[in-house]
């Protein structure tokens, strides 16, 4: 990737959509990446939206921090500025979609496949299901290529194509469109990754086992896609002519001297943390020291503030409630007034109990498994002065969660919704929610934080 005349960056890059979810939209990028990869090129994993579990197979793909491009969380004008972030020193970026090509927010498409693949003047491919249909196959990808002009179509796959005569009739049906057929893809049992409540099972979790799915499907994706013709496809794509976002020049200006120790959860259980997340407190003046809750029984020494990201705490309960001594220490931290903000699964830490299983405390509520899936967008207001800055401070944020928390809010609420109810708990150390900000859009909550802590630390030293 080239910077020309300062804002001007040369990226070659593909969009992978699909026509819906559920057409192997996942495995074609996840493969798509690790085919290039195995083929020397750096090559970028980013994925349209808010998720964080499809990301944990790119950077096993890419070795590469996984990245998000959401058009709502983090603002449009930012998603081109972020992807040559992300991207910095890539020679082809992949970018994997959400939903179907068109499925935004609301009636409209938003934060949606072609909203991103429009900011960023990024070519598509097209994954289609061609499991139990042929010519209906060219009427599908026709639809797709005439709904929006400014869409350009480079290509589609085809997945889950059952034999050669299979082929041979999509194929004829495609011919007459002029939308090249890039790949196909048999069907294949092995290639399916294992999914629970809310998607897949996240990488981390599924240790060699995840690796090993990554191999199969750079495998599968070598054999049967043209890479050359991918690879062409994304050197079509015109340059970017936006500055790359840059976390030190987000937070110009208010960085906090001394470098106070913010703890980050990590780990298996808490792996729902944005990766600009981690840049904007070390770019604001923190010193990022992550920490595994499940078997570490300390926190980082000197720890002044605590960031505990979402992820699958119910799925470790066992664990966490076993380490009794690192639950002591995060409820010590609260005892003596030290910041901390919480996301979702480490709203759930910080509960009293969590499926009947002792947590940390902090919070004056239980957890526990709830009846349906609760997703989506969220404007919100901070509505405590916190750790994250005063109240009344604006943001977007997303929900993510199958959980439910007893009382949902305390008095002082760590946000108030656009609907008029309010979320989470809040105090002036302590923010804990299920929402999850992008903090690109907000850079003034990260430097709150690092902010908070860095008078943590200067107290320490008075004392």
């Amino acid at each position: 990737m080239r910077a020309h005349g300062g804002t001007l960056v040369k990226l070659p890059r593909v969009v992978v959509a699909g026509t819906r979810s559920g057409v192997g939209k996942t495995s074609v990028a996840v493969g798509l990446m690790a085919a290039l990869a195995a083929r020397g090129l750096r090559v970028s994993g980013h994925k349209v939206g808010p998720d964080f579990i499809d990301p944990s197979y790119h950077a096993l793909a890419t070795g590469r921090p996984p990245r998000n491009l959401d058009a709502f969380l983090s603002g449009a004008d930012l998603i081109p500025r972020l992807l040559s972030h992300g991207a910095a020193g890539a020679d082809l970026a992949v970018i994997e979609g959400v939903m179907g090509l068109f499925d935004g927010r609301g009636s409209g498409d938003e934060a949606s496949t072609a909203h991103v693949a429009r900011l960023t003047a990024t070519p598509v491919v097209l994954v289609v299901d061609a499991s139990a249909a042929s010519r209906s196959v060219a009427a599908e990808v026709h639809g797709f290529a005439t709904f929006d002009s400014e869409i350009d179509l480079a290509g589609v796959i085809l997945n889950r194509v059952g034999s050669q005569s299979h082929e041979q009739l999509l194929r004829e049906a495609l011919q007459p469109l002029g939308v090249p057929v890039l790949g196909v893809l048999r069907r294949d049992d092995r290639l399916v990754t294992p999914a629970r409540h809310l998607g897949l099972i996240p990488a981390r979790e599924r240790g060699q086992a995840a690796a090993a799915t990554v191999a199969a499907l750079g495998a599968a994706v070598t054999e049967g896609v043209d890479l050359d013709a991918v690879v062409r496809t994304a050197r079509t794509a015109r340059a970017l002519r936006k500055r790359a976002w840059s976390a030190d020049a987000a937070v110009a200006g208010r960085t906090v001297r001394g470098r106070p120790v913010v703890a980050v959860a990590d780990g298996p259980a808490f792996t729902f943390v944005y990766e600009e997340h981690r840049e904007l407190l070390r770019a604001a003046g923190g010193d990022v020291a992550t920490f595994d809750p499940t078997h570490d029984e300390s926190l980082p020494d000197g720890t002044a503030a605590l960031y505990l990201g979402g992820g699958f705490p119910e799925e470790h309960v066992e664990e966490l409630a076993g380490n009794g001594r690192l639950r002591a220490s995060v409820a010590g931290l609260a005892v003596s007034r030290r910041p901390i903000v919480a996301e979702c699964g480490g709203l759930l830490y910080l509960c009293g109990r969590l499926e009947g299983r002792v947590m940390c405390g902090v919070v004056d509520a239980d957890a526990s498994w709830g009846e349906r899936l609760t997703l989506g967008y969220h404007e919100a207001t901070t509505g405590s002065d916190s750790p994250l800055g005063p109240a009344g401070t604006p943001v977007r944020a997303h929900a993510f969660h199958r959980t439910v928390v007893t009382p949902r809010a305390g008095g002082s609420p760590a946000w108030r919704l656009g609907d008029g109810d309010s979320e989470g708990f809040a105090g002036p150390t302590l923010h804990a929610s299920y929402l999850h900000p992008h903090w690109t859009a907000n850079p003034e909550l990260p430097t709150a934080l690092v902010a908070a802590a860095g008078a943590v630390s200067r107290r320490k030293v008075a004392t």
